[in-house]
């Protein structure tokens, strides 16, 4: 079996090779290693200089994900570094591929730094709840200053090794091969130079401060509710107040307490869930057809959205719109995405030429004639989508694959009236489709195999993230949407306003309440929804008219300067409008129902239990395939707080015998809408959660 560490030497240089693919993850094995070649080498009087580096793709990206939720071995990751550090000898980093996390603080570490170009370097720990707990927070900010670090450690995106270059954070970029550059490099230096003693980014008090009280104020607002932005900002904060032995010491304690949270372990679920979607039955089972070339029939706020994100990835697309004055409008939707890059200064006139280079505009379906796929982005109707699959099934290639964008409506009616309905399957963009990262990609039952695949490939080319739901009205987010926005109206009828239930929504953690969302999309396409299924609906189900009251007035949110909300002079956050409230109070009065006052807590707890009830009906009928997959559409599309894990995780941990006996309790006064689902009584007089189906 390889090593997962090597110790050889080039001369008088030692080389430390760290080969544990795919991305050098530093599990026990590789810490062991590092620490016993770094005793070994310093110890070596023939040996004058240390090179760490990565083999394969990569310096060490990060931590062992397989020892996610296991105890902790030895040796710790910051016990390693400090040794590293305190080496007698000069030790030189060759950063190539991405150096993340734990592995971007063992460069830290190390007395000297040298990359590729094309290599970069990041603290990605917030996006699992967790701070950087092996010295970041100390060596970070003492090499760059408290702005820079806070900027990188909040965002956790990977910065180029350029930036990192300007920064201080990299001292070198290699010219041609690594390994000999590292080697050059390690040769030509005397001393020792360590990060734990330097101080120039520790120099203007002042900044330092500043900047950490800023940092606060973004954690307690943009980040509200999150433990690791302000852990982050203490350590900091001991960066400049304490030694680095005692910063080092609260830092690691700031990790654990972090790791032991919920929060953490929420965010872990998310990370795993999102890599668990793309793995369906049918993807390996066929390979995906290729994807060349993108048609998209339609060029409004969908059709744009899509063919943005299809351009930016590097794939051709050919717009298909009804007349010249329409397609003139669906390019100029593509182009003003680019114009508002441009005036930010983040996008060149050359860069949007290159990509409208890609771009070709038409009348004429016969000019979709050599597309890979085809998705339609119509209007949300199904006769006006089933005529565009008409033309479409006329001139496509035999092997094409055609799909609809489409929240709610049903594939395979969809599909009926083509000659090739296994080539056919749904995806669900969310707006703006080319900044959404969910896609739910929709698998009626003719789908062939490879159908599907492509469905996935074409997720991953676009850099979004796959969802698998079966064909079922609203699929998977937007049929649980409806169930709970149900619950939301039943509560507002009864006596919360529409301001009381948002603002518990948010309180949760949401970025906005259910009616700034309903606003902001349009209310006409609920109604427009409620109205095509007006005769489909149980008679003896309850039903609230206040939405359709006030789409009646042609309030339909934002784009008329009211909805649920005021918006006035375009803004583009409401206020609570009186008007609303008596509209409500004149419903309520209708029906003789007496308003009660509604806590934040009873809010949110029927809300999510609504929500938790459908997402087990849509797993029981097999339009979801895991809880897991729930998850990542409503962290993903729908806002649900990522810190949380989902509304499954969030249950796991809420107690789904609570839960269950919350859902009995409100079936007392409504039995038919507070049906607990048979799968939720079945997991808890099993004694199962929903983590445990997903491991099944």
């Amino acid at each position: 079996m390889t090593q997962p560490v090597t110790l050889s030497t080039a001369g008088s240089i030692a080389v430390i090779e760290i080969n544990n693919p795919p991305v050098n993850a530093l599990s026990q094995a590789v810490r062991q290693g590092l620490l016993d070649a770094v005793v070994q080498a310093d110890a070596d009087a023939a040996v004058t200089a240390i090179v760490i580096l990565g083999a394969g793709r990569s310096f060490p990206a990060g931590a062992d994900i397989k020892e996610f939720g296991q105890p902790m071995q030895d040796p710790h990751l910051p016990d390693v570094i400090d040794r590293i550090e305190s080496c007698s000898k000069p030790v030189v980093a060759a950063l190539h591929g991405t150096a993340l996390g734990g592995g971007f603080e063992i460069a830290l570490g190390s007395h000297y730094r040298i990359a590729v170009p094309s290599a970069r370097v990041g603290l990605p720990e917030i996006h699992l709840g967790l701070i950087p707990g092996a010295g970041g927070t100390q060596r970070l900010p003492r090499l760059c200053g408290a702005a820079m670090a806070l900027d990188i450690m909040f965002k956790g995106t990977p910065i180029s090794a350029q930036d990192a270059l300007a920064a201080g954070l990299i001292d070198r970029l290699a010219e041609g091969d690594l390994r000999q550059a590292a080697l050059i490099y390690a040769a030509e230096l005397q001393t020792p130079r360590r990060s734990r003693e330097a101080t120039s980014g520790l120099a203007d008090k002042a900044a330092f401060e500043a900047a950490l009280t800023d940092a606060e104020e973004t954690a307690r607002s943009r980040m509200r509710g999150q433990m690791a932005p302000l852990k982050i900002v203490q350590c900091l904060r001991a960066c400049i107040t304490q030694p680095f032995a005692d910063g080092r010491l609260f830092e690691r304690d700031c990790f654990f307490e972090c790791l032991a949270s919920e929060q953490s372990k929420g965010m872990i679920h998310a990370f795993f869930a999102q890599r668990a979607s793309a793995k369906v039955p049918e993807a390996s089972r066929a390979e995906p057809r290729p994807l060349n070339r993108l048609g998209v029939v339609g060029g409004g706020t969908m059709g744009a959205g899509i063919t943005v994100a299809a351009l930016n990835s590097g794939l051709p697309v050919t717009m298909i719109e009804r007349d010249h004055d329409s397609l003139a409008r669906g390019r100029a939707n593509v182009e003003q995405v680019y114009d508002r890059l441009i005036a930010k200064g983040r996008m060149s006139e050359a860069q949007k030429s290159d990509i409208m280079a890609r771009y070709q505009g038409s009348t004429q379906f016969a000019d979709l004639s050599e597309a890979d796929m085809v998705i339609e982005a119509v209007f949300e109707r199904l006769d006006v989508k089933r005529a565009v699959f008409e033309q479409l099934d006329k001139v496509l290639k035999p092997d094409a694959v055609l799909a609809s964008n489409t929240s709610y409506i049903d594939i395979d009616e969809i599909s009926s009236v083509t000659n090739r309905r296994k080539h056919v399957l749904g995806l669900h963009f969310f707006s703006p489709a080319n900044i959404m990262k969910l896609l739910e990609i929709v698998v009626p039952q003719s789908a062939a195999d490879d159908v599907v695949a492509t469905g996935f490939a074409l997720a991953k080319i676009l850099g979004k993230i796959p969802v698998r739901a079966g064909n079922s009205p609203g699929f998977i987010g937007n049929r649980i949407l409806g169930k709970y926005g149900d619950c939301a109206a039943h509560m507002m009828e009864d006596g919360a306003t529409p301001y009381e239930i948002d603002a518990a929504i948010v309180e949760f953690g949401y970025p906005m309440g259910l009616h700034a969302m309903y606003d902001l999309a349009g209310l006409d396409i609920g109604w427009d929804n409620r109205k095509a299924a007006q005769g489909k609906r149980n008679p003896v189900e309850r039903y609230v008219e206040i939405a359709d009251r006030i789409c009646e007035r042609g309030w339909f949110g934002q784009k008329t300067g009211r909805g649920f909300y005021l918006y006035p002079d375009g803004a583009r956050i409401g206020a609570p409008d009186p008007e609303i409230l008596a509209l409500i109070e004149a419903e309520r009065a209708k029906k003789s129902i007496t308003a009660r006052r509604f806590t934040a807590e009873e809010i949110m707890a029927r809300y999510l239990a609504a929500m938790v009830n459908e997402a087990c009906e849509v797993l029981r009928e097999g339009v979801a395939l895991k809880p897991s997959d729930i998850d990542v559409t409503f962290v993903h599309g729908y806002g649900f707080p990522r810190y949380r894990g989902g509304p499954m995780k969030f249950a796991d941990s809420y107690g789904l015998a609570r839960m269950l006996d919350d859902i009995r309790r409100y079936g007392q006064h409504d039995p038919i809408f507070w049906q607990a689902s048979p799968l939720l009584v079945e997991l808890v007089a099993s004694g199962q959660t929903f983590n445990d189906l997903n491991k099944g």
